[in-house]
């Protein structure tokens, strides 16, 4: 005999009756136990009820039947029996995985008349993920229902809805302690990402999201990030979570460690987090210093670019800091790389060396010897004459060769000259004459009388040549002897 109990007008009741009456012939409808049917003894009894049924009403038939059981098994005792493998929603319990499909689980739920469905969308949060991926079958699994439908012989389970529910006990667990938590950034949502924690699913403001702005929040999804919740709202079940109060707090932990210890000169291995016009921003375990431009390279540059990217690690020292700005100065830029002490190594007192013009100033020029290493070569060392400007023997470009005159290490001068390598011409031989004899004038006749003559010596003392405008005056003072007379 079967008995089907519940309302007259319920549907599920009716169709419960329909189904069992297919099965077994002695079937009976009854609202309540008053309306048990008053027949002969039967060997095996079932009893069903609709899904809206009251349970006082089925106890109530039971233990009308119980009165009437013949046999030595108490009819109460079978139905408790039953009864402790009737499944309600909200019910927790423990089930075994016995088929594992594309977009569910079956789940065998321990002697319970239906087997559970379990959606993928219910075995876990993470949409990436598929039911193969988190069980197997012959797992066991602890699963929420969350409906039974006797009428459809259906009974719908979440994982989900009960990792939820336990998680939600470890998040406030979590916030009340301060513990910090790990997650996994499952999607980015308006405002924020969701990271999934152990099944509970926590929102991270766009702000909290990371240590710095982020303008794509998508990029976060796929990353695990260690948070720490800093509100929770039970009425609506909503929690908040921050990465930034994390990376704040061991921000804050290091710049404290760095200050205590920093000091001038100490050096580091720090990596470039971002350049500028100016110089490099280099992190040294918590804090950033920079590098400026100056101090990147000996030469000359236009931009750090020219000698260092981001990411790229550099050992550095402290070259100046102040602990109330927070402001520290790094240094690169290795002593043994100086080019003066490279050419202190090299340049001797004396030396000739191959140079080139670099730039010309009214005083002289100066020529590079040797990479950053320029020397002076004054107006009145690049020629062995007067010249008006260093223009007018060199020019720019023009490679020369020089003999270092004077050095000056301390102050990084080095003096140059060209002349000082330009050969003297050789002087002729001076012949030594031996002072003339004294000569002796011709006779020169200053008589006015014929018959007279007058001779008179007259000594020339060795003297200087006489020019030849002394011939012009030897040609005005001829006289001849007729005109003599006439003359005086």
């Amino acid at each position: 005999m079967m008995i089907v109990i519940g309302g007259r007008e319920s549907s599920n009741t009716r169709k419960l009756f329909d189904i069992s009456k297919k099965n077994c012939p002695v079937t009976y409808h009854i609202e309540t136990f008053e309306d048990l049917p008053q027949e002969k003894t039967y060997n095996k009894i079932g009893i069903t009820a609709g899904a809206s049924t009251p349970g006082s009403i089925i106890e109530e038939v039971v233990k009308a039947m119980s009165e009437n059981l013949k046999n030595e098994e108490s009819f109460a005792e079978l139905f408790e029996q039953y009864e402790s493998k009737t499944l309600n929603n909200g019910d927790i319990i423990d089930g075994k995985i016995v088929e594992v499909r594309n977009n569910e689980v079956i789940v065998d739920l321990g002697g319970f008349k239906y087997n559970g469905q379990l959606a993928a969308d219910q075995l876990t949060d993470d949409p990436s993920l598929k039911p193969s991926d988190v069980v197997k079958e012959g797992d066991t699994i602890k699963v929420y229902v969350v409906g039974v439908n006797d009428g459809e012989g259906k009974v719908v389970l979440s994982r989900k809805k009960l990792v939820a529910m336990e998680s939600w006990n470890k998040i406030k667990a979590a916030y009340e302690e301060g513990k910090i938590l790990e997650g996994k950034i499952i999607k980015a949502v308006k405002g924020g990402v969701i990271a999934l924690t152990e099944g509970a699913q926590v929102f991270i403001p766009a702000r909290q999201a990371s240590g710095r702005f982020v303008q794509d929040l998508q990029s976060l999804v796929g990353t695990t990030v260690n948070y720490k919740i800093i509100e929770i709202d039970e009425r609506r079940r909503r929690v908040i979570g921050s990465v930034r109060v994390i990376i704040e707090a061991e921000r804050k932990e290091r710049e404290d460690k760095f200050w205590a210890d920093a000091e001038v000169g100490k050096k580091y291995q720090g990596t470039v987090k971002s350049l500028t016009s100016f110089g490099a921003f280099v992190d040294i375990g918590g804090v950033d210093g920079l590098v400026h431009i100056s101090e990147l390279s000996w030469n000359k540059i236009k931009h750090p670019s020219e000698v260092v990217k981001e990411g790229d690690v550099l050992d550095v020292y402290i070259k100046d800091l102040n602990a109330e700005t927070k402001k520290i100065s790094l240094g690169f830029k290795k002593i043994e790389d100086n080019p003066w002490t490279i050419a202190q190594s090299k340049i001797n007192l004396g030396d000739t060396v191959k140079c080139k013009i670099v730039r010309m100033m009214p005083f002289g020029a100066f020529a590079e010897i040797m990479p950053n290493v320029d020397g002076l070569i004054h107006i009145s060392q690049i020629a062995d004459r007067r010249i008006g400007k260093p223009e007018d023997v060199l020019t720019i470009g023009e490679e020369v060769e020089a003999k270092v005159t004077d050095l000056n290490w301390d102050e990084k001068k080095i003096s140059l000259s060209i002349r000082a390598l330009i050969p003297v011409p050789e002087k002729e031989e001076a012949v030594e004459e031996l002072p003339a004899e004294p000569q002796k004038a011709e006779t020169l006749v200053y008589s006015t009388d014929p018959d007279v003559e007058v001779e008179e010596e007259i000594e020339i003392e060795p003297a200087e040549e006489i020019e030849e405008p002394a011939a012009e005056v030897e040609e005005a003072i001829e006289v001849e002897p007729e005109e003599a007379a006439d003359a005086e």
